[in-house]
């Protein structure tokens, strides 16, 4: 009996182990594919800030709220099971998807930088915020529709770390993922659009460090989302830019990649250095590919915007001949 006891508590034993790995090797697995988002991540905390301005301050953060739970219900009840079913049964689409997505993000970030060189600062993607209950939801209904191609980028760059896992254990990592960056995303969101608040408030206190942070605070918000922005423009050139040339070499067009990766080896044997600058490097010429790619489909869309009013322009000019 005891001789019994002791093999049970041996086996419980063991399988505790196996579970308690099993979950490090789920939170490795879901750090290392959320790592590799991270690009989509820093747009995504940049972009949405936006659909708060001009709120109310009791507001912000019950939108906050909504707009998180609605990213949420992206990832996990429409993205995430397609993205399972085509990993399971047709993997090369995966990539095909994330190239697609790749470009996109190259479009994205090649328009900001476009339009930043024209002095357009007036980003056709947000929804004007006015006041009203029926604004308010325009509002987030806009975001969340936002959010969902940014949701669909960072989860199948996501699946794409982990494509080989199990079915099962792949599940499992992916719904990690996706609630883990959710709650990384608009946390920050909410400590970006609170900080404001919290400067005003240090501001009207009677210490006089207080009040100095508290209008330093404020003053440099404005900066930190120009900051943000900026960064996350970069990101999406160069993850969109590396996204692209991955996939180029993983559907057998190896020119690409080889490339990078002889610019890369190049400079990868400098002393103490060498690591940094093939990392570099690296960036750099994913960034310009980025760029070059993005450009050329925003000539595209623009092109085709450019003949589709005029064809409706012509419509409108023939019109009254008749």
């Amino acid at each position: 009996m005891a001789g019994g006891l002791a093999g049970l508590l041996d086996d419980v034993a063991a399988l505790a182990k196996l579970a308690a790995a099993s979950i490090d090797d789920v939170g490795a697995a879901a750090g290392k594919a959320s790592m590799k988002a991270a690009g989509v991540v820093v747009d995504d905390t940049a972009v949405t800030p936006t659909y708060v301005q001009g709120l109310a301050a009791e507001r912000e953060l019950p939108i906050i709220k909504k707009i998180a739970t609605g990213s949420l219900r992206n990832k996990l009840i429409f993205i995430l099971p397609a993205a399972l079913i085509l990993s399971e049964f047709v993997p090369l689409l995966v990539e095909i998807i994330l190239m697609c997505g790749g470009a996109f993000l190259c479009f994205e970030g090649a328009h900001k930088i476009i339009h930043a060189i024209k002095g357009d600062d007036h980003d056709h993607d947000v929804p004007s915020v006015v006041k009203g209950e029926e604004a308010e939801a325009a509002t987030i209904a806009g975001a969340v529709r936002t959010d969902f191609i940014l949701s669909a980028e960072i989860m199948v760059i996501a699946l794409k770390e982990v494509i080989d896992e199990g079915f099962l254990s792949r599940s499992i990592i992916m719904v990690v993922v996706a609630i883990f960056i959710t709650i990384v995303v608009y946390g920050l969101v909410a400590v970006i659009v609170k900080m404001d608040d919290i400067g005003l408030a240090m501001a009207q206190r009677d210490s006089a460090s207080s009040q100095r942070f508290g209008r330093q605070l404020v003053n440099a918000m404005p900066k930190v989302l120009t900051i943000l922005s900026v960064v996350g423009t970069a990101a999406m050139l160069w993850v969109g830019g590396h996204i692209l040339i991955i996939g180029a070499h993983e559907l057998g067009w190896d020119w690409p990649y080889d490339v990078v990766h002889d610019a890369e080896k190049a400079v990868h044997d400098v002393a103490a250095v060498g690591g940094i600058l093939g990392w570099l490097v690296n960036t750099a010429i994913s960034a310009v590919v980025g760029f070059v790619v993005g450009s050329i489909i925003g000539t595209i869309v623009d092109n085709a915007r450019g003949n589709k009013a005029a064809g409706g322009h012509g419509h409108a000019e023939v019109a009254p001949a008749h």
